[in-house]
Formats: structure tokens, sequence, C-alpha cells
């Protein structure tokens, strides 16, 4: 596939992501060609993203960067694709940012017989994947649970901001939820994201009883038929590095894009966003 602009898969990639984050934000503000986003204290929408690719960014707007964060509480926090100029990460560094943690970013270009494939290989007996109602309050909250259960530890409550947040991101527009079901019971969850021609999957979670049976990668099958309903030639994944998200991906043709850098600015009295 050498004829993919991998240049072009991080501008879109980068620009969904930063306007994913815009609609759950209580605040944002642009920072050149992106956004500065806040959602309260312990968010994990807390980040500048989405610039670095039209626009320069001046050492003004790092500033202003900087500012944003720290005037609300929390640390300045910058996420970039390789692509960035040296001039941004050298401002970026000279304000005290540091690298936190690496992400992958994985793609895959999308064929017209994606619905054929959705029950996902290997996939248990009595699986099912079904599509969430955004209007169905119960659904929805289950979905959250489920989907919410493999970012936090094994037997904590989701905090109600997380329940919120998650609420409010089922029901964006573009938007759609996926539970798995075994024989009924609800076991792992999915969502994904449709917009400009490219689908970000998300949010993937299989409890721990049923991992390694299947049911990931049926719900990769599942938003990959989902995202050639809605238009998309593209469909794209973002993992920590060497997790079971990115392996599975893997195993359903994804091919890696880029490493992203997540940078922050440590501070006294500033909390950390996930």
């Amino acid at each position: 596939m050498s004829d993919v602009n991998l240049w072009e898969i991080a501008r879109r990639f980068e620009r969904n992501a930063a306007k994913a984050v815009v609609a759950l934000a209580t605040e944002s503000a642009p920072l050149a060609d992106g956004w500065m986003v806040f959602g309260g204290v312990g968010s994990y929408v807390n980040k500048s993203c989405g610039y670095g690719y039209d626009q320069e960014v001046t050492g003004a707007q790092l500033d202003a960067l900087v500012a944003f964060f720290s005037s609300r509480g929390v640390e300045p926090k910058a996420e970039l694709s390789p692509f960035a100029p040296a001039a941004l990460l050298q401002g970026l560094a000279e304000r005290g940012f540091v690298l936190r943690e690496f992400e992958t970013v994985l793609y895959r270009p999308l064929r017209g017989d994606e619905a054929s494939r959705a029950s996902g290989p290997g996939a248990p007996p009595g699986l099912t994947i079904e599509r969430v109602d955004p209007r169905d309050d119960a659904a929805v909250r289950t979905y959250v649970e489920v989907a919410g259960s493999g970012f936090s530890p094994e037997g904590e409550t989701m905090s109600e901001q997380f329940m919120a947040l998650g609420i409010k991101g089922a029901r964006q527009p573009g938007t759609d939820s996926f539970l798995a079901r075994l024989d009924g019971v609800p076991v792992g969850a999915g969502g994904c994201e449709s917009m400009d021609g490219l689908t970000g999957l998300f949010g993937t979670s299989v409890l721990p009883a049923y991992r390694r049976r299947g049911v990931q990668q049926a719900l990769i099958s599942a938003r990959l038929a989902r995202a050639v309903e809605r238009g998309s030639d593209m469909a794209s994944i973002m993992s920590s590095p060497g997790i079971p998200t990115e392996r599975n991906a893997m195993r359903m043709g994804f091919l890696m894009a880029y490493s992203r850098a997540v940078l922050v600015k440590h501070g006294a009295g500033l909390t950390p966003s996930p």
C-alpha cells in the first residue's frame, strides 16, 4: 500500500478526534487550526489536539494553551502526531512539556463486503451484536457501563462524571454504540464515530470472563459494516501500544499509521487528566 498518504491519514484522524472531544466538552477554545478542550477536573477530554497542520502555532498561542488548562486546575496536555513541526515541539519543550506516553493509530481502507463479515471470525455460538438505540436510556446506560469497564480498575464503580460523559457521547450525531451479548448476557461493547469519510472505532471493552473468545473481533466487524453504511472509505483505531485491541485490529487487517505523542506540563496543584 505504497500509495497511502500517512500525513493525510494523520490530518483526518487528528481533526476528527479534536471535533469529537469539542462536542463533549463543557469549554473549548481554538488553538491555531486545532482546539483546547476542557470537560471538568478528571475528565478524559482535557487536552489540546488537532493542530500543527495548516497553521503555524505561535509562541503566544502556546502561552494561551498553558494558561487555558492551568487556570482550570489541570495539567496542560498536548496530543501530537509525528508530523508536528519541529518548531512546535521546541516551543512546547521550552514551556516545560514532557513526554507522558505514546498511542498507536491504526487504519484500514474499507471494502463493500464488510456487512457479510459482520459476525467476526471465530465468534462463539450464542453471540449477538446489537446497535444501541440512543433514545433507550436503559440500553445506553448498559452500553456505557460495559464499554467503560475496561478503562477503570476491575471492581471499581464508574464515576458519575464518566457515566454522564459516556451517555452524552453515545448520543452524538454520527456516533453508533454496539453491545455484545452472549446468550443474552452483556459481555462487551464498543462505539464508533463517522465523520468526513473516516470512521473511528473507540471505547472497546470485553468483560474479563469472556475475553479470548472472539467478542472483540466481532465488535470490530460490526462497526466496520456500519462504517460502510455511513459512507466511510476508511476506519481507524487508537490504542495503547501492545494491548489486545491493537493485536485484534491487526488480525483484522488494520495497519499501523503512526505513533502519536502525549505531552504534559506538570505543575504544583494541577490535576493530571486521563
